[in-house]
């Protein structure tokens, strides 16, 4: 058997007040078996078509390193195939940069968007992506997005309801001050505009993620280096937005990721807590939350509960048939896939 670690649960939460309604979790299991590098982060996952999943994330010897690759990985049915590496930082002979925070996007239209950075570091990278046509079978050649334009950081853009693609991203720039904004394309990343957020704004914030409300209100909610998930909102389809300001939602300054599903609901995976003694402490906590309307969070999951671990940098999208697949860095040494959906009695 190429792929272990497959476990059925059927273990439930429910939200006061919502007694009829319950998550489930069908299946956790490892992506990599085996896998060509010591070290993998920052995950991205999509359904390519119904059954079928890819998930993308960087590898190699540590992240930073001048090695670290790009890498593929692609379900359908039981398995997860071997991983491959679609895309490095090699710019000549004597010159080569490590890869990063690799997402993955499919439009309406069919066409899928690999997304991805390269560059000594994050004050100093830039943006890339790769285009398939045939639903991740061959991707063209890379291509460097046009000048400050750096794609999304770290989570997927949101097609509006017009074709435009938002895309959050962010900036940490060389004195540490950490800005988001939204890069926005109306005709499928030919062009771009880019969209400020609150700049002035007290907080540091990165990596935002992007949720739809009706009448397309939209939220984003962000990293944070004070303890706190940050939002902002946009009441004119993301073309302009609020004020920046804290949610209820502990951050230890570490990876988010959100999505709107289909009956309305908002649901957040992220680590319940605050800040350790150094970068990496207290990502061993990893919870999935769910709201109606962006402020009040309820958590509903326990994904992991360690301690020194990390556990973190989730994925999260809803697939055709209604289930939530989500994926994060499992102690920086593999990806980890879980499966949940919600039983309505």
């Amino acid at each position: 058997m190429k792929y272990a670690l497959t476990i059925i649960y059927c273990t439930f939460f429910i939200l006061p007040g919502q007694s009829q309604s319950a998550w489930e979790k069908d299946s956790e299991e490892l992506i990599l078996v085996n896998a060509p590098f010591k070290s993998c982060h920052a995950s991205s996952i999509i359904e390519v078509a119904p059954g079928k999943l890819m998930a993308t994330f960087f590898g190699g010897s540590d992240e930073g390193e001048k090695d670290v690759n790009i890498w593929l990985a692609t379900k359908k049915g039981k398995t997860w195939e071997n991983p491959v590496s679609v895309a490095d930082g090699i710019i000549n002979d004597s010159v080569r940069y490590p890869c990063w925070n690799p997402v993955l996007f499919k439009t309406r239209e069919g066409k899928l968007f690999l997304f991805y950075k390269v560059g000594p570091n994050p004050r100093e990278w830039w943006g890339m992506q790769k285009t398939s046509v045939d639903l991740g079978k061959t991707w063209g050649a890379p291509e460097r997005l046009p000048g400050r334009v750096l794609g999304p950081i770290k989570n997927k853009p949101v097609q509006l309801a017009d074709g435009s693609i938002l895309s959050p991203s962010s900036v940490e720039e060389k004195n540490n001050r950490w800005t988001v904004h939204m890069e926005k394309s109306g005709d499928l990343t030919k062009t771009w505009e880019i969209i400020p957020v609150d700049s002035a704004a007290p907080f540091e914030v990165i990596q935002p993620t992007i949720l739809i409300y009706p009448g397309e209100r939209l939220q984003i909610l962000c990293r944070s280096g004070q303890d706190k998930i940050i939002q902002s909102w946009s009441d004119d389809k993301g073309k302009s937005w609020g004020p920046l300001s804290n949610t209820n939602l502990p951050n230890p300054n570490s990876g988010i990721d959100a999505v709107t599903l289909k009956n309305g609901l908002q649901l957040l995976v992220y680590n319940p807590t605050v800040k350790g003694e150094n970068w990496f402490n207290n990502r061993g906590k990893l919870n999935v939350a769910i709201s109606k309307d962006g402020i009040s969070w309820k958590d509903i999951f326990v994904l992991e509960n360690g301690e020194k671990e990390e556990f973190s940098y989730p994925a999260v999208i809803q697939a055709e048939d209604g289930r939530v697949h989500i994926t994060y860095t499992y102690d920086r040494k593999n990806v980890k896939h879980v499966v949940l959906h919600e039983k309505v009695n």
